[in-house]
């Protein structure tokens, strides 16, 4: 039998110890399931508790994503870092490709939609969309109609973030987003990884990766 080294029962211990803090300081009880894991990962995340009231949850909406994920869809993720939180599904990320900074230059448009333009392409319709780092990303979403199944909308930022998530629910795409400025690629990943931890526990799931595909590890904001 493998046992857990120190390090990963201190790292636990900790993190169970955070959750405790975060319940003893705020009571999610009364939340729908999807709604509470995603609000409940984010404020773990950001250590920041009016998100209960700044985020904009959807119970069908989420359940949507969960759905989304469990069949198998791809995601995809506006910027690296947004990518490197997600260690528990295979992630399409264009940003740092040679291809998009050309894409950009002769397209005369941002690298961040450029980026979306070329993950549209190789994914085509249904996918995840998860945009923690860029407006601009959630922008093009809406204005290439890429008919994602679910968008995690949480991009941050004093220009143009807020504006383009007040769009994305204009649009009546299923998503989760917020309504302030603040956001971030933890924030996004959080709510991503609270989706995806349901999405994996659903009877024969396509979600993730497929056992011993990919190496497994603690993902952000609330472990397995």
């Amino acid at each position: 039998m493998t046992r857990p080294t120190g390090a990963a029962v201190g790292l636990q211990s900790a993190e169970e110890e955070s959750y405790r803090i975060l319940r003893s300081r705020i009571d999610l009880s009364r939340l729908p399931k999807f709604s509470r894991d995603v609000t409940e990962r984010v404020i773990h995340a950001s250590a920041d508790f009016d998100y209960f009231t700044d985020l904009v949850c959807d119970e069908e909406a989420l359940a949507a994503g969960v759905t989304a994920l469990a069949a198998g869809a791809p995601v995809i993720a506006d910027v690296s870092m947004v990518a490197a939180g997600i260690t528990r599904s295979p992630v399409t990320c264009k940003i740092g490709e040679q291809l998009t900074t050309r894409l950009a230059r002769t397209a005369g448009i941002s690298r961040a939609a450029a980026a979306v333009r070329l993950a549209f392409g190789e994914a085509g319709p249904g996918a995840v969309w998860v945009v923690g780092g860029s407006a601009a990303a959630l922008y093009e979403i809406l204005a290439r109609r890429v008919d994602p199944a679910f968008v995690v909308g949480l991009p941050v930022g004093f220009v143009g973030a807020a504006d383009a998530k007040d769009a994305l629910r204009a649009s009546g795409i299923s998503a989760v987003s917020n309504v302030s400025e603040k956001g971030g690629p933890p924030v996004a990943v959080a709510a991503f990884n609270a989706l995806l931890q349901s999405a994996l526990a659903v009877p024969g799931t396509r979600g993730g990766w497929a056992p011993g595909s990919a190496p497994a590890g603690p993902d952000e904001g609330g472990g397995w």
